[in-house]
């Protein structure tokens, strides 16, 4: 069978290849064209598009690059009509991926949905257009099989494949991460600024502003690789605090505490059990616009899935110093750790068992058979 999967960020990569890797088990001839990123590639998809190449934040963002999404909206309908596959695998990704679906559709090609649009936060009119045009949908959050029966559209839950990826990384012990990074033996205040160019230099500023504050631990920077180390530079010039590359979650696992960007990343650090304090400020004009048709009470899924503040938001103006080192303070005192971590123990168990890439893998040989 021929699988054609488009992903637009490093979390679709992520899950892209352990769909390929849970498919290939279940079609010994299955071949696979997508956008993605490396890590797909790994699994033997033949890369069409980078998503590096794809990932715009924010609606100002959007608008200034209108002209470049339009221009791969088209080149990929070409290149489905030319590559004629089983099936279409889509991975959230919204805003490109649901006009795909509307051409595949009508081109007579399967459509599956692996990892639902946030459609439940806003622009909750998508689900007409997604049960118009999507064949099958499988969701990870388990909040959003309710949602979509309030809309008579039948979807299957799969579990969350963080849980597996996550579960089948080998961390390094903390004498190894001191070791292989020549850190102090101070504890470690990971920091996760996010990883584009705009976001990390926003939120790198204010996380390392409050490092004096903070003289009894290391303050540690998860860099992203393509940024580069000449990138950081600016900021490991005005401050003491290290910055490691392609170990973000050995990192958060060897932390005492976290200071994470909202997105997976605060997920990822829930399901590794380290207490975080979760950091947002965008683009004025974006975040304006987001307040006005956003319909969610929290920004991180933690406090999404739990339908309750279990880590702290500081968003927009509530992000600065004295309230960053507040919030970070608390989560240095025992109670507040405990507490986190019962809630995290109980997130886990809302998030599924283990096998959700198996799971939705079977779901799509099945629907293609």
């Amino acid at each position: 069978m021929k699988y054609y999967i488009i992903s637009g960020e490093a979390s679709g990569d992520l899950h892209g290849s352990n769909l390929i890797k849970a498919i290939k088990v279940k079609d010994k001839n299955a071949e696979f064209r997508a956008w993605g990123g490396e890590l797909m590639q790994k699994q033997g998809a033949e890369i069409v598009k980078n998503y590096k190449d794809l990932a715009f934040m924010g609606f100002a963002e959007v608008l200034m690059n209108l002209r470049t999404i339009f221009k791969n909206i088209s080149f990929c309908k070409s290149d489905l009509l030319e590559y004629k596959p089983d099936v279409l695998i889509l991975i959230d990704y919204p805003g490109f991926n649901l006009r795909i679906a509307e051409f595949a559709k009508k081109e007579g090609i399967k459509v599956v949905y692996y990892i639902s649009p946030q459609v439940w936060a806003w622009k909750k009119s998508r689900v007409h257009k997604i049960k118009k045009y999507v064949d099958k949908m499988l969701v990870i959050l388990p909040f959003e099989k309710d949602f979509y029966d309030k809309y008579n559209y039948d979807v299957e839950f799969v579990g969350h494949p963080l849980l597996d990826a996550i579960e089948n990384e080998k961390f390094a012990t903390k004498s190894e991460f001191i070791s292989r990074n020549t850190l102090n033996n101070k504890p470690i205040i990971a920091l996760l600024p996010g990883s584009r160019k705009q976001e990390v230099a926003s939120m790198l500023n204010v996380m390392l502003s409050i490092e004096e504050q903070f003289s009894d631990y290391q303050f540690v920077i998860a860099g992203v690789e393509s940024l580069g180390e000449e990138f950081y530079k600016p900021f490991k010039d005005k401050s003491e605090a290290k910055v490691i590359f392609g170990q973000t979650h050995s990192l958060v696992a060897n932390s005492y505490a976290a200071l994470v960007t909202s997105g997976t990343a605060t997920l990822e650090t829930a399901i590794i059990g380290t207490p975080q304090v979760v950091c947002y400020r965008g683009n004025w004009i974006s975040v304006e616009i987001a307040k006005r048709i956003v319909d969610i009470k929290y920004i991180s899924l933690v406090n999404l899935i739990m339908d309750k503040e279990v880590v702290c938001e500081l968003i927009q103006s509530d992000l600065n110093s004295k309230r960053l080192t507040k919030e970070l303070n608390l989560l240095l005192d025992n109670k507040t750790r405990e507490r986190i971590s019962l809630d995290y123990k109980l997130l886990i168990e809302k998030l599924g068992n283990k096998g959700a890439s198996e799971r939705a893998a079977e779901a799509i040989v099945k629907m293609i058979d």
